[in-house]
């Protein structure tokens, strides 16, 4: 009986052994269309390595037997250009794929010779400053903390604001100029603990889990994208699985994450559901009572969810919706220690902080026939941001048993206010291929807001040490529409040449001076070969302001907010033209970029009164702006030279190199070309990773990066006045932003290891940022009767503040 048992369990061993020594493979399966037209095309055929399929006349694939690892997966079809995606399979998941083709306009002889360049945008009408990511990138690039924002980042001409948040600083503009979109609708900021006004945050609510490849544009965009001057991200949600039930669970240091996809049917176009809820790891730990050094705890959830249902001849009804909630409690009160000081708050009160978001809709697409597309969606969002500041009076006093530190003498509550936007949203678009030459697209994006701000105010004077009587700053209800109709076209001049035009407008109805009658888009692409790509655009951009600015009151009357600024502020403005020259080398997975920009900035607001003041300096960080009456006579310009070198994943290596140089100015109302705070003039990512197989099935991937930037700016003297009554650093306008800070360095570090069962799939990353611990300045700020010995030439109570130190964020997921 022993000896059986033995032989048993030797054999089970072996067994184990034998399988794990095989090399597992996976389904590789999806849906070819035309790119215009998005009519399933049957009879193209698919190949990944040796094995090839072909669609069906619903324009479906499946190919099975696929080793897990990286692949790409290569189209071709008759009369269409080819098209090639890279994949990397694990054990536990299909790849489901949709392959948009482009019919071609060369003969057809030579239609197998043109391949579309990894990373170029899925967007038909972009020629310029564009570029697809996919969601590997999130994951694959050291640093990125699999955010696309952050991921972003390494992008040429796109910079962080720092390390606290994700913001995105593109071709040195405001991060406010950033839109996000999701399924065709302009979505809240997709972040947690948002600020007005802003469109980063900390942690971000976007999921790598539940989103398509997208699009991301940093000028010039075509003609559907409005309101929005800086940039576009333009994010898809990917359908569910319809035929397999799969999963993933996440345990890591930015949340526990559980996600399930699956079929609602039977059958080939049986509906399908993806579902992703996330909860703030942080918190679980601080329930467990483990210490965790601070009190200062996020606390956060977020999640999506789709249900998709095909149609006929390609058509789709999907309901989609994404939520984040989130609240931190930053006690300053409970600090004794006087060289403490909280990334996310402030020196002088304690902040009980909030916010909320949902965005849900329903999308319909059809092909109506070989030549038609039209696609509609709607849908609603909320977001509510929720504040409650108290006033710190200390000093430094004896705590006893001989230790000095910070002692509390007064905390009033001084700030109460409640933000609430909800909106209904609405788009439709048509296409039409009006022959394999030109394409038309036409379409209207409208949104209805409407808003509710509510804001009580105690404005302690540090000259008097007064705590003054409650003021109104908002009291608003409102509504008003933002609608912005499009037109855009494309046409093949000839085998070589693509022209893309259009023209946008764009009104708000917050008032009579928010309204652009045209924005025109021209863009021109020439392939001078198989190898050479040159490529100009131009574009003429609007944007509104954060609606909360319109309703801002200096004064109070009978507690009733005297606003002054909902009928002076319209739209900023930005000309912009960009071009360049894109190369692949021939029998490498190699591309380099070269693109210069120049882009004039009008109508920008400012102060009515003669300041520094221009809404191009705001935008990031933890606070509102305060600014006196605007006007919309504030000037800036932007001009650069960005330069990409890539290898894309091949052979087990990848590398990314890219590099900024350029220069952004502005006026305000006193007439003075000054830096914008965001003028690093310079900025260089260096990425690379190396994969290391072990077995057939395992695979080790090690990863850096290294990031300089310019620093930011600052003025050259302190308005000590201002600074004490106001509690922040003022600086006098003379020298506003006329002094650099010095440059931010960081060296980052990504190690992974996957290891894969039959229909299981393991993966650990540790994500390690700022691995020298370099002291990147955050700020500056003011602490009444404490002198820096760091920074000796910086008025007394001036000190630096510092940007994340060594930062590891690690994660363990399986796949199921």
């Amino acid at each position: 009986m022993l000896l059986k048992k033995l032989l048993l369990a030797v054999a089970a061993l072996l067994l184990s052994l034998s399988i794990h020594a095989q090399t597992l493979t996976q389904t590789v399966r999806g849906t070819v269309v035309d790119a215009d037209s998005k009519f399933p095309l049957p009879g193209a055929v698919v190949r990944v390595g040796d094995l090839t399929a072909s669609t069906d006349e619903n324009g479906q694939f499946t190919l099975k037997g696929i080793p897990i690892g990286r692949q790409t997966v290569v189209v071709n079809l008759m009369g269409y250009e080819v098209r090639s995606q890279a994949i990397e399979l694990n054990s536990a998941k299909e790849a489901v794929l949709q392959f948009g083709l482009l019919e071609s306009a060369l003969s057809l002889d030579e239609v197998s010779v043109t391949a579309t360049a990894a990373g170029q945008a899925k967007n038909e009408m972009a020629t310029v400053s564009s570029r697809q990511f996919s969601v590997e990138e999130t994951n694959l690039y050291a640093g990125s903390r699999g955010e696309p924002a952050r991921m972003a980042t390494n992008f040429a001409g796109v910079q962080g604001s720092d390390d606290q948040r994700n913001d995105l600083v593109v071709r040195g503009n405001t991060p406010s100029g950033v839109l996000y979109r999701m399924e065709g609708i302009n979505i809240p900021n997709p972040n947690h603990f948002s600020i007005p006004g802003t469109g980063g945050g900390p942690v971000t609510i976007l999921n790598n889990k539940f989103l398509a490849n997208s699009d991301f544009f940093t000028g010039a965009w075509p003609a559907e994208y409005g309101n929005a001057i800086a940039g576009v991200f333009d994010l898809q949600m990917r359908d569910g699985n319809n035929q397999k039930f799969e999963g993933s669970a996440q345990l890591g240091l930015l949340g526990t994450e559980l996600m399930l996809e699956g079929p609602l049917g039977k059958g080939a176009k049986a509906p399908s559901f993806l579902g992703v809820y996330r909860y703030s790891t942080l918190s679980l730990f601080q329930s467990l009572n483990i210490n965790l050094g601070t009190n200062a705890i996020p606390r956060y959830q977020d999640g999506a969810f789709r249900f998709t249902f095909p149609q006929k001849n390609g058509g789709k009804i999907a309901a989609w919706g994404m939520f984040g909630v989130s609240d931190i409690d930053i006690l300053i009160s409970n600090q004794t220690d006087t060289s403490g000081f909280e990334s996310y708050g402030s020196t002088d009160r304690d902040q009980y902080f909030g916010s909320d978001m949902f965005v849900g809709g329903v999308n319909y697409s059809k092909p109506l026939n070989k030549t038609t597309f039209i696609k509609a969606g709607v849908a609603g969002s909320t977001a509510v941001i929720r504040a409650v500041n108290t006033k710190l009076q200390r000093e430094i006093g004896d705590l006893g048993g001989g230790q000095f530190g910070w002692i509390v003498t007064a905390n009033d509550t001084m700030l109460n206010y409640t933000f609430k936007e909800n909106k209904i949203h609405g788009f439709f678009s048509f296409n039409k291929k009006l022959s394999t030459r030109s394409t038309l697209q036409a379409g209207v994006n409208v949104d209805l807001y409407m808003l509710d701000y509510q804001d009580s105010v105690r404005q302690f004077d540090g000259v008097t040490g007064v705590l003054p009587p409650w003021r109104k700053q908002w009291n608003t209800q409102a509504q008003w529409p933002v609608v912005q109709p499009y037109v855009s076209y494309k046409s093949r001049l000839n085998e070589k040449t693509t022209f893309t035009a259009g023209a946008t407008s764009l009104y708000l109805g917050v008032n009579r001076t928010s309204f652009m009658p045209i924005e025109p888009r021209v863009g021109l692409s020439y392939q001078a070969n198989a190898n050479d790509r040159f490529f100009a655009g131009s574009g003429l951009h609007a944007q509104g302001q954060a609606p909360y600015l319109y309703y801002y009151a200096m004064t109070t009357q009978n507690f009733d907010p005297l606003e002054h600024n909902p009928d002076r502020i319209g739209l900023m403005k930005s000309a912009q033209v960009a071009g360049g020259w894109e190369r692949k080398y021939k029998g490498l997975p190699v591309r380099t970029k070269i693109e210069a920009y120049y882009q004039y900035l009008f109508d920008i607001p400012v102060e009515v009164r003669s300041s520094a003041f221009s809404m191009v300096n705001a935008g990031s960080g933890f606070g509102r702006i305060w600014p006196d009456t605007l006007q919309n006579t504030g000037t800036g310009r932007n001009y650069g030279v960005e330069l990409t070198a890539e290898r894309f994943f091949a052979g087990g290596f990848y590398f990314l190199a890219t590099g900024s140089l350029f220069d952004a100015k502005y006026r305000g109302s006193d007439g003075v070309l000054r830096n914008t705070i965001f003028n690093g003039r310079y900025a260089f990512n260096l990425l690379a990773a190396k994969e290391f197989k072990l077995g057939p099935n395992n695979r080790f991937t090690v990863g850096g990066k290294f990031t300089t930037v310019g620093g930011r700016w600052f003025g050259d003297k302190v308005d000590q006045t201002a600074t004490l009554r106001t509690g922040e650093i003022v600086f006098e306008q003379a020298g506003f932003n006329t002094v650099q800070n010095r440059a931010y360095q960081r060296l980052d570090l990504k190690l992974g290891y996957k290891w894969n069962y039959p229909n299981l799939a393991w993966e650990f990353g540790l994500d390690i940022s700022n691995l020298t611990g370099a002291k990147n300045i955050l700020t500056l700020t003011y602490v009444p009767g404490l002198d820096d010995v760091d920074t000796p030439d910086i008025d007394e109570g001036i000190r630096e503040e510092y940007q994340l130190g060594l930062f590891p964020v690690f994660y363990l997921r399986c796949d199921f």
